[in-house]
């Protein structure tokens, strides 16, 4: 059999391409988003600061929630979205522990060089105490230690960015107000310089003061004496924080307590790879599922051949199964290799855009080309197992008869499975406009694009058939000679088109879903945020944030009558997630108006919060009672609800006040600053003129940064979920290709009877004219329905947003696809002698 199979490929290598392109590409998507979510799950996350520090004491960096079902609990764990810090006498308890040469506490804090503009000098840095620097370990290149608290230390990349040296002045942006500092010294670690942060070394005090964490540390660091066994002095550790919150890390373990970011975004990493992996595997198999059908159908008298010469349907199945994984293993290697390219593009792209952070490193390992090889070769070999199931199984002589006129309709077993997928699409619709947050909505909206796809492709010999029988009496009228030759071949071969109207209708279909649900939700989320920001005036700065003393200091103009600080962070309440903003509460129903439905937000207080629609819902809370919200490091606080209102895309899921929130951040500079009042803005920037990072924007300008804020957030999923629309792309050329060039024999006839080659190619334009209407009215049509339903659970009302121009441009790349890929195997086709293309196989 697999002689046979073998034999079969070589004699017909031009109808086993278009499979062959099919599955390569689904190896590269899969081995591509498996090599992301194995990043996530087990990528290295690389020390700096920590170097040279053998143990490392952190707060436990996780959200620890036991779940209870009947008579079993499970302990759950989320990451914490800031840090968690520790008690500053985690340190005493490890003083006089046996093998430990010193106990070093670790401050680290936001602090950033501001260049004369008021921008930061350099990348990403951090402010510490000096004790702190033989962690990593720290040595001075010139000067010497700070002594007093207006003295620092900066790293060679700092002083070098900051163009300061030793007697120099620098300013710095810390959580407090700019300061000048004297430079007194610059060091550079011991293994070479930090690749992606800069370290600004301060005297203890003063590093205590900018923290803002009286009695807590970030870490403490622990240097071993030398000879000293590390696994013991771990163990002793271990045991004397016992009782605590407190983690022993080694190794590997040091560079995601270093790097938050980078630990975060490996949870990040899963999600989407698990989501981008999960798509990709679903797209791949209607893909080549449809790939293989419609090779198969171009077989249909070889195989009726075969059981008329005594071949059992077993046997038929068999063959076609082997031939399958023949070019599943010829495909699923090259693919799984381009897979790894792809990765590393991915990668790259991450990190250009934001989404990733540079300290976490792409791990490329055998895992994920073996699982794309194996997952190509199961999808051949099903996908030919199913496609050759009704002509292995049909008699010899009617399998003669559907080769040379295929059956009118399609089988009742089709029929009940297209049906039975178009009754799950709807419910998956249903479940969408009932679900509230992105991370949950997001898989269920791509799934139920695909869902769709797949009711097409059963469906679609019937769609078809009906929608050419009225597109062709329009082709007819406008082209009686071509249009009447295209309307009579597409009825009559209903099955073929279809086969290029499914991945064609995915593909459009797709495009618009992800486009358009990124628009959709930003577009929501900018109308509230316009519509419920009533200050004229925002400060803005280009460091870190605004400081508080920029806040009182515009507070002081005549005129001004609410100034509102804003600080972003992420809470939990319960087990639920929630974006939430920490406001300055008196004042703030005048500088903004996040459509108040119950309550007032002129209750608000230290010990209030108000909720949106969503987040009252969720946890059933009500004007009046307690909700607990646990705040980004981990501490829980017991907060009345004041108000319930409608905006929270625009003004996040809680409104907390800003001294509760400020306290629990990593960063608590103010993000932005409203301002209300009759001030002009030549007075608030006169106010605000001894702050040089700070900005004064109007609304105009406040939107225009908001949209560049959101474009940039929308294009994570514009390249994750660009992958699929490409390879749908590709399937739709590969299918469009393997359709047209295997109809030489029909042309032939054509031209035998006295059709020129222009009327042929004709012909072709207006039945690939017909395909694109209906794929592009089939796939806008899942877009629409599938979009509104998002719209209804994101934003309350079905109003899915579009523009205009980006909706052209999708059904323009459509239509140039299909024509494109219809022409030019059509001309190649028309170029051979029709007499030899009669007798030719094919």
């Amino acid at each position: 059999m697999f002689f046979l199979a073998l034999s079969t490929l070589r004699a017909r290598k031009g109808a086993f391409a278009g499979a062959f392109v099919a599955l390569m590409c689904a190896a590269a998507l899969v081995t591509a988003c498996g090599a992301l979510l194995e990043t996530g799950l087990r990528g290295r996350i690389p020390t700096e600061r920590y170097a040279g520090t053998p143990l490392l004491v952190t707060a436990d960096q996780e959200l620890h929630r036991v779940e209870r079902k009947g008579d079993k609990t499970k302990d759950k764990a989320k990451a914490l979205t800031e840090r968690a810090w520790l008690d500053a006498g985690t340190a005493d308890r490890l003083t006089a522990l046996p093998g430990v040469r010193a106990v070093v506490p670790e401050l680290t804090f936001p602090a950033e060089v501001l260049a004369p503009a008021g921008r930061a000098a350099g990348g990403s840095s951090w402010g510490h105490a000096w004790e702190s620097a033989v962690l990593t370990p720290f040595g001075l290149d010139a000067g010497r230690a700070p002594a007093a608290d207006d003295e620092i230390v900066l790293d060679a990349a700092a002083a070098r960015s900051a163009g300061a040296g030793v007697g120099g002045t620098v300013t710095v942006q810390s959580g407090a107000a700019p300061a000048a500092y004297r430079v007194v010294g610059v060091v550079s670690p011991a293994g070479g310089r930090p690749a992606r942060q800069s370290a600004l070394f301060f005297t203890a005090g003063e590093a205590r003061r900018l923290a803002g964490r009286p009695g807590q540390v970030a870490a403490v660091g622990l240097l071993t004496e030398p000879g000293a066994d590390l696994a013991a002095v771990r163990a002793r550790a271990v045991a004397a924080l016992a009782g605590t919150t407190a983690e022993v890390r080694s190794g590997d373990a040091l560079g995601p307590a270093e790097f938050l970011a980078a630990g975060k975004a490996r949870v990040k990493l899963v999600s989407m790879g698990a989501a981008m992996g999960g798509t990709s595997l679903l797209v791949a198999l209607l893909v080549v599922t449809g790939t293989f059908s419609l090779s198969v159908q171009q077989r249909v008298r070889e195989l009726a051949l075969l059981r008329a010469i005594g071949a059992t349907p077993r046997q038929l199945r068999r063959t076609v199964g082997r031939e399958a994984l023949v070019v599943g293993l010829l495909a699923g290697l090259p693919g799984a290799v381009a897979g790894l390219a792809l990765a590393g593009w991915l990668h790259r792209r991450f990190l250009a855009i934001g989404a990733l952070p540079d300290t976490l490193h792409l791990l490329l390992s055998p895992f994920p080309p073996v699982a794309a090889v194996l997952a190509t070769l199961l999808a051949g070999w099903g996908a030919a197992r199913v496609s050759a199931r009704r002509p292995a199984r049909v008699h010899p002589t009617e399998g003669l008869a559907e080769a040379a006129a295929p059956r009118a309709r399609p089988g009742a077993g089709r029929l009940v499975a297209g049906v039975l997928a178009a009754v799950g699409y709807v419910v998956l619709v249903l479940v969408l406009s009932g679900l509230h947050t992105d991370a949950g909505a997001t898989p269920v909206t791509f799934l139920s694009v695909v869902l769709a796809a797949v009711a097409t492709a059963l469906l679609g010999p019937s769609a078809v058939r009906f929608a050419t029988t009225v597109l062709g009496r329009v082709v007819q009228a406008l082209s009686p000679s071509a249009g009447f030759l295209a309307a009579q071949n597409a009825r009559a071969s209903a099955q073929r088109l279809a086969a290029v109207v499914t991945p064609l209708s995915l593909a459009v279909a797709m495009a618009s879903t992800i486009l358009f649900t990124q628009t959709t939700a930003s577009h929501a989320a900018g109308e509230q945020v316009r519509a419920g920001t009533t200050a004229p005036y925002v400060l803005a700065a280009a460091g870190p944030g605004v400081p508080g003393a920029a806040a009182e200091a515009v507070r002081g103009v005549p005129g001004v009558v609410a100034v509102t600080e804003v600080v972003r962070s992420t809470v939990y309440a319960g087990p639920d997630r929630f974006p939430a903003q920490g406001v300055t509460p008196r004042g703030l129903g005048r500088t903004m108006d996040p459509e108040v439905t119950a309550g007032s937000l002129d209750a608000m207080g230290e010990d209030t919060v108000a909720l949106s629609r969503l987040a009252a819902d969720t946890r059933r809370a009500t004007v009046g009672g307690t909700l607990p919200v646990t705040l980004g490091d981990g501490v829980t606080v017991p907060l009345r609800v004041v108000a319930v209102y409608e905006r929270g895309l625009g003004f996040g899921d809680l409104l907390l006040p800003l001294g509760v929130l400020a306290a629990h951040v990593d960063n608590p500079l103010a993000s932005s600053v409203l301002v209300a009042g009759t001030a002009t803005r030549e007075e608030l920037a006169a106010a605000a003129r001894p702050f040089p990072a700070v900005r004064i924007l109007g609304r105009a300008e406040l939107d225009a940064v908001r949209s560049a804020q959101a474009g940039s957030q929308a294009q994570v999923n514009y390249v994750a979920m660009g992958l699929i629309i490409a390879f749908t792309g590709i399937a739709v050329v590969n299918t469009l290709v393997m359709a047209t060039a295997a109809r030489r024999r029909e042309f032939a006839l054509l031209r035998l009877i006295g059709t020129t080659g222009r009327q042929v190619r004709a012909m072709l334009r207006w039945e690939t004219l017909m395909v694109v209407l209906l794929s592009v009215g089939l796939g806008s049509a899942v877009a629409y329905a599938t979009l509104a339903a998002y719209s209804t659970g994101m934003t309350g009302a079905a109003r899915p947003y579009a523009p205009p121009l980006t909706y052209l441009g999708v059904v323009a790349a459509a239509a140039a696809l299909a024509f494109v890929a219809t022409a030019l195997p059509a001309r190649l086709a028309l170029r051979a002698d029709a007499a030899g293309a009669i007798g030719a196989r094919e």
